[in-house]
């Protein structure tokens, strides 16, 4: 019997005096691909009045439109989401023959498709630093150790923090510090992964740990209280496989417990 979890989210704003709102834009329903089953969702704005319209942006994800007519004092959104934890399996998936190993070359007509999930932003001494110790695996290595590797060596070399600045700092920054945010992680193996060949985007989204049944024997047992918070993480493009999870803040691929929002190239158009 699988557990369900229900996440309420709650962001309130109060002025010192009535202003006008410029139409807002709220990436926080779960995508479209989530595989995590979502049981229930309601999304609540207040004041009223206010008109809604649900989107979706140019990369499928859900987004909803809403404008003020009036002047308002106070801005209140809650987010309600019942879902199913079933556990799932981030190695359950099939990858074509060509791209077994590493490097491999997408075909013409994909690599097109993913022209935007390829482009190279970040070109720092320090990335191509950090990048080059990988070129000793670069030779028929199996993809999915490849990715293992990569995203481990990342959780290693950046220390997490939570960062309540705005904005995600450049790579340069990220690992000449040695320490960043979720966001900033994901942004550097984001980057990391395009220099490398491979098709990657941004992803922003819940992230639901539960404590554990039993203490683990062998290692670390996970959190000590259920926990959810908003996260970010890297989403890398296998042919056959699709769209994988990588978080580099635990060096593990994507579980029923990453709930994605928005998964864009550009980590501004993923912005709940």
């Amino acid at each position: 019997m699988s557990i369900h979890v229900a996440i309420n989210h709650q962001t309130r704003y109060r002025y010192a005096r009535p202003i006008a709102l410029s139409p807002h834009i709220f990436r926080l329903r779960p995508a479209p691909h989530c595989r995590t089953p979502i049981e229930a969702y309601s999304l609540t704005i207040k004041p009223d009045p206010h008109f809604i319209n649900w989107q979706q942006d140019a990369f499928g994800n859900f987004l909803a439109r809403v404008v003020f007519p009036e002047k308002v004092s106070e801005l209140y959104i809650e987010v309600d989401v019942v879902a199913d934890m079933t556990v799932i399996n981030p190695f359950d998936f099939f990858v074509e023959e060509y791209a077994a190993t590493y490097p491999f070359s997408y075909p013409a007509q994909e690599a097109k498709e993913l022209a935007p999930y390829l482009e190279i932003s970040e070109d720092g001494p320090l990335l191509q630093a950090w990048l080059a110790g990988f070129e000793l695996v670069k030779a028929k290595t199996p993809i999915i150790d490849f990715l293992v590797a990569l995203n481990r060596r990342l959780w290693q070399d950046i220390e997490y923090n939570i960062r309540m600045e705005t904005g995600i700092q450049r790579c340069e920054e990220t690992l000449g510090r040695a320490n960043g945010s979720c966001r900033d992680s994901a942004w550097v193996l984001v980057q990391a992964l395009r220099h490398l060949g491979l098709a990657a985007r941004f992803a922003s989204g819940y992230l639901v740990q539960l404590t554990a049944d039993q203490k683990s024997l062998d290692g670390p047992s996970g959190p000590e209280a259920d926990f959810t918070d908003l996260h970010a993480w890297a989403e890398v493009y296998i042919p056959g496989a699709g769209w994988i999870g990588l978080d580099p803040t635990s060096g593990l691929l994507t579980g029923e417990g990453h709930i994605p929002l928005a998964c864009t190239p550009d980590p501004q158009s993923a912005a709940p």
